[in-house]
């Protein structure tokens, strides 16, 4: 694993620092940092070490000369397009994925590479004939890209901190509408950034570029929503278990010492199982825990790790916040509001004094319908295919009236819950509603008007839109799935994990992203995916012969912080001082609204520690650029 960056220029543009950008990124690869330039162009690299530890040093140029490429990530199928290539006569003097892949560009050519590629990567590959780079993002978007087309420059890096650091002299404005999005979502989806001049490169984009700027960008992968499974469910378990078989082997392929992650949970506890029957050693395992109870997966891990004969070591997190938070949201470059960012980092930090590459359960979730929201979706697309929509809204309006006599306390007006509300929508506006963070109302209440204003014409829900548009033709409920796969998985889950495990110097891979598994997942029937209140049956049922009986029939935990304790504790000086003292979001939002926030949440009357965490990530990334 490793950091990129470069540019294309033209003379008398301006100025660039690559020794400041390498230094930024050094993190994705403190075991090199390396670059080359010529007339025009520049490139840089990080190294982590994973495959050929001698010899798969980058920049790195072809034998001809002609191209040379900068790559993060990893080819899982390295080996076989080697040999695939050789046969046709392609000489090959190392033993890295990095040669094989700048061989197949050559060979076959951008696109043709595209297609045969199993691996999360993101490269850029000069070509000094054409005098063009061409660049790529994996299919899921595990791995990161960010650009900058400006004053006839063309700058890319792993990280918008790098980016920074090697155009020091970019001008760059905060986008109110990348704002708004992460108030929405709790993080900004690509293309945007927290500024209007650097974007990311989406998941399974490509682009083009030469001196006078971006020649094409296009998408070049997404799930086929006509194929269609005809196996038997019990063919089908069977099948699943060879994919993520198969999966996991090639991910285990590394010269450094290899480990997992292991929760308590479903995902992360069936990959070990894989590693477990694929390896002659005992797997090492990880797992970090909180000081409460609720928040603990660590003795449903040590269960699994037990079972499987792993090598396992848990800790109790102690995480120093006041100066972790800082240092990860300058990693993110831009607000990022998921809070189990730390606790990622924090296991993070663990398995590197063990291990170089971690193997995580990410992606099972959204290949299986594993959260509360796809049951709860799932339910009322089942009930308007049946017509029973406008029975239940009565029966639940019904309930909530009931509730309100028994106990007046509780009352309050219907529909009074996102679940509720969400019955009045389309398919499209109830996904949206669930998976917001700050819905519409909210959101009101907390804006300037003078902010609200900057954002006419532009709508938080017309990307979501997009993406689900993306999965037309799918079966309704494989849809909701497929939604996730291609908005929170990319833009939330793996985001938050590159940046964890790259602060730690950690490379992570998931057989559960592996494409072709995510396919074999799009194509199977709901009610192999989903059951009653549970998701994931497929893979529960499946696997449960490989594990502690019942451990996969748990309810999901999910990777949570005591975010509350922490706000009224450790971090509360440092919310009073951002949001109250500095008031670093005047611009945006109300004074008297996050005050009165802040106010509740201390003096215990009213908690809000989720949307106090959300508003002083946001403050502090502000403190971070200013």
């Amino acid at each position: 694993m490793c950091g990129i960056t470069g540019l294309l220029y033209k003379p008398g543009s301006a100025p660039f620092n690559m020794a400041s950008a390498l230094a930024v990124l050094r993190h994705r690869g403190p075991d090199a940092q390396t670059s080359w330039s010529a007339p025009g162009v520049a490139l840089g690299h990080t190294r982590l070490a994973i495959l050929d530890l001698a010899g798969g040093d980058q920049p790195m140029h072809s034998a001809c000369g002609r191209y040379t490429i900068v790559f993060n990530g990893e080819i899982y199928n390295f080996a076989s397009l080697k040999e695939e290539l050789s046969a046709a006569g392609v000489h090959f003097s190392r033993r890295s994925d990095t040669e094989v892949l700048l061989a197949l560009f050559i060979h076959y050519g951008f696109e043709e590479c595209l297609r045969r590629l199993r691996g999360m990567f993101a490269f850029a590959i000069w070509d000094n004939v054409q005098r063009e780079l061409s660049l790529a993002r994996d299919r899921l978007g595990v791995k990161p890209l960010v650009y900058l087309a400006q004053d006839g420059v063309f700058g890319f890096a792993s990280e918008i901190g790098g980016l920074r650091a090697l155009l020091p002299d970019a001008r760059l404005d905060i986008d109110p509408a990348a704002l708004d999005q992460y108030f929405t979502f709790q993080y900004i989806p690509s293309p945007q950034t927290a500024f209007k001049q650097i974007r990311k490169l989406p998941p399974a984009h490509a682009m083009v570029v030469n001196e006078e700027g971006i020649k094409r960008l296009w998408r070049y992968w997404q799930v086929d929503t006509s194929q269609r499974s005809r196996l038997s469910y019990d063919d089908a378990c069977e099948a699943l278990r060879e994919k993520v078989l198969a999966a996991t082997a090639i991910r285990m392929v590394a010269d450094v010492p290899l480990g997992a992650f292991l929760s308590g949970g479903v995902d992360s506890a069936v990959t070990v199982a894989a590693m477990a029957r694929l390896g002659s050693d005992p797997v090492h395992t990880f797992a970090v825990g909180f000081d409460e109870k609720s928040l603990d997966e660590r003795p449903y891990a040590r269960q699994a790790a037990e079972h499987l004969g792993a090598l396992h070591s848990d800790m109790l997190a102690q995480a120093d916040v006041v100066s972790d938070l800082p240092m990860l949201i300058r990693r993110c470059g831009e607000p990022f509001g998921d809070d189990s960012l730390l606790p990622t980092y924090l296991v993070s930090k663990a398995a590197r004094g063990q291990v170089t590459v971690a193997l995580t359960g990410d992606g099972g979730d959204e290949a299986f319908g594993g959260y509360r929201r796809h049951q709860q979706l799932a339910r009322m697309i089942r009930l308007e295919q049946w017509g029973a929509l406008p029975a239940w809204r009565n029966l639940r309006q019904l309930g909530a009236k009931l509730e309100g006599t028994i106990r007046p306390d509780r009352r309050r007006p219907f529909p009074a819950t996102r679940e509720d509300r969400a019955l009045y929508h389309s398919r499209l506006q109830r996904h949206i509603d669930l998976a917001s963070f700050f819905d519409a109302d909210e959101k009101a209440s907390l804006y300037r008007p003078e902010f609200s204003g900057s954002l006419a014409g532009q709508n938080s829900a017309d990307w979501f839109a997009e993406r689900y548009a993306l999965s037309a033709g799918a079966d309704p409920v494989n849809r909701v799935f497929l939604t996730d796969a291609y908005t929170y998985l990319p833009e939330d889950v793996l985001f938050k994990v590159d940046i964890a495990s790259m602060a730690a110097s950690l490379e992570c891979r998931s057989p559960f992203l592996d494409h072709e598994l995510i396919e074999f997942a799009a194509s199977l029937p709901p009610a192999m995916k989903s059951k009653g209140r549970s998701g994931k049956r497929i893979v529960r049922e499946a696997f449960a012969g490989w594990l502690p009986p019942g451990f996969l029939q748990r309810r999901k935990q999910g990777f949570s912080t005591p975010i509350a304790k922490w706000l009224s504790g450790d971090l509360a000086g440092l919310m009073q001082e951002r949001l109250l003292a500095e008031r670093r979001l005047d611009p945006w939002l109300d004074t008297a609204a996050i005050e009165k926030l802040v106010r509740g949440h201390l003096s215990g009357e009213k908690p809000n520690a989720r949307r106090l965490w959300t508003l002083l990530v946001a403050a502090e990334w502000l403190a971070s650029i200013a």
